[in-house]
């Protein structure tokens, strides 16, 4: 049993950092010459100058629809993982973890639909950097937790707690 425990927090903890990175570094989208877009500023080298151009990216209201789910999906992964000590220590033998499982359900389901609003709306990233560029190693992260907070919640669902 504590090997399993062991396992579900290791899980949940590197779901964790995939949220927190995902969300917070700086390339959900990646131009040619090594620059990246982020999901809160748009940044790129300006040859000419010998300076960063950054704009801020809130005028798009489906960038800020990604920003409120990856943000909300980070709230819940930890508000999960706070609800799973707090039920590991006071709920008896025997209990499940429904409300810790629910949590973790609602993230990948916060970060599945940041993920595809991002993913649909990459023509309008197309339309203002015509030289092109590819998806991100942040937008790659954002899809790899998607699926591990699901078997989480799942695994969550189901897990009973023993002595």
């Amino acid at each position: 049993m504590s090997l399993l425990l062991l396992v579900v927090s290791a899980l949940h903890i590197l779901i964790l950092v995939l949220l927190f990175v995902a969300t917070l570094d700086k390339s959900w989208w990646t131009l040619p010459e090594n620059e990246s877009l982020n999901l809160w500023y748009d940044c790129t080298w300006n040859a000419t100058t010998k300076t960063w151009a950054c704009s801020n990216v809130s005028e798009n209201g489906w960038l800020k629809a990604v920003q409120v789910l990856m943000v909300l999906s980070l709230i819940l992964c930890c508000l999960s993982f706070i609800l799973f000590m707090f039920q590991l220590y006071t709920m008896r033998r025997g209990g499940l973890f429904y409300a810790t499982g629910l949590c973790q359900l609602c993230t990948s389901a916060a970060v599945f639909s940041g993920a595809l609003i991002y993913a649909i709306h990459a023509e309008e990233i197309l339309a203002r950097h015509p030289r092109g560029g590819s998806f991100g190693y942040c937008f790659a992260l954002a899809w790899v937790a998607f699926p591990l907070a699901l078997v989480s919640g799942i695994i969550y669902i189901h897990l009973r707690k023993r002595e």
